[in-house]
């Protein structure tokens, strides 16, 4: 055999094996791998818009270096694209610290961002505020001018806000930290209330062990309200749920459904849910803290699947460093 030929052959070897490391790589990114992006985010809202996944996470810093939020889009739950700072305190000149725990809905071609800001208590300047955009990346600017809710009703703090769109096309939001959670019911131009029957306008629909980050959907007709409990510094941050009949409940408390893992990360909370259109295959987004981190403001951004038992029970969440394969939307 010639050097030449040798030397060819060679060449030929080595391009195969870098076509199969290629391959390899690509099959391996065919799921998403937890954390879904990087960066330290917390408290993810996820949505569908214009054939896209979306998530929206809190950037996780100091209250004081909270003042901006980024976002993400997928086709598939694997790849994703960042659209930076779509919203800070340049735009909502009444927040200046701690924007936090978005919560967005789509309504008439516009797309509305509902956040907490300022971690504001009686007689203080902030609370939940809206800002609008003609696209779900944004920029959005601030809607009202002030906060939507500024003030505490039944001891709950305007925060981590959760809007939820009923089968007859009602919007409600649901919000409130120091542990207590209330419903209100939105007007049709989401710049105030609408009272429920009895002259109420912000009810009261406290779980049992409730400490904040509500979230709300419909599966087979029925409610599930789902919560956040623990200190979200802490390693037993968890979700917890209950099942009603209507938005109002009531809701006693089933169980609690994700929680961390010693052997994968701790501190798993502050969630949303995504249910892939026309299927009952369901997923949640929640942050969680890395096993080797300490600092509190150490949150990243994950996904795992969510299944349901034949009584519709949510079944414990098993937390991955996986994540979920490839689920293009069609």
């Amino acid at each position: 055999m010639s050097i030449k030929t040798h030397f060819s052959k060679t060449i030929f070897f080595i391009g195969i094996a870098l076509c199969l490391a290629i391959s390899a790589s690509a099959q391996q990114k065919e799921t998403s791998g937890n954390p879904i992006f990087p960066g330290w985010n917390a408290d993810p809202e996820a949505k569908i818009f214009n054939h896209l996944y979306w998530v929206y996470p809190t950037y996780s810093a100091p209250y004081e270096e909270q003042v901006h939020m980024d976002c993400w889009s997928s086709p598939d739950l694997v790849h994703w694209t960042k659209y930076s700072d779509i919203i800070d305190t340049a735009a909502i000149k009444w927040a200046h610290k701690a924007m936090w725990a978005p919560a967005v809905t789509e309504m008439g071609g516009k797309y509305y961002f509902f956040f907490g800001a300022n971690d504001v208590h009686e007689n203080e300047i902030g609370g939940i505020g809206v800002g609008v955009s003609d696209k779900p990346q944004g920029p959005f600017k601030d809607y009202l001018g002030k906060p939507l809710i500024g003030q505490i009703h039944n001891g709950a703090q305007p925060i981590d806000q959760f809007v939820f769109k009923d089968k007859d096309g009602q919007y409600y939001i649901i919000y409130g930290g120091w542990q207590h959670c209330n419903i209100a019911k939105l007007n049709k131009d989401f710049t105030g209330f609408i009272p429920f029957a009895n002259g109420e306008t912000f009810k009261s629909i406290t779980p049992e062990n409730y400490v904040e980050g509500p979230v709300m959907f419909i599966r087979k007709g029925k409610y599930y309200l789902m919560w956040s409990e623990g200190g979200w510094t802490g390693p037993n941050y968890h979700v917890a749920y209950a099942i009603g009949d209507s938005p109002i409940g009531p809701f006693k408390r089933i169980g609690t459904v994700l929680q961390q893992d010693p052997k994968i990360a701790t501190g798993a909370g502050h969630h949303s849910v995504i249910n892939f259109p026309g299927t009952d295959e369901w997923y949640i987004v929640y942050h969680r803290r890395p096993l080797t981190e300490t600092d509190g403001n150490h949150r990243v951004t994950c996904i795992d699947h969510m299944y349901f038992d034949a009584n519709g029970l949510i079944k414990p969440i098993v937390i991955t460093n996986e994540g979920v394969t490839a689920r293009p939307l069609k």
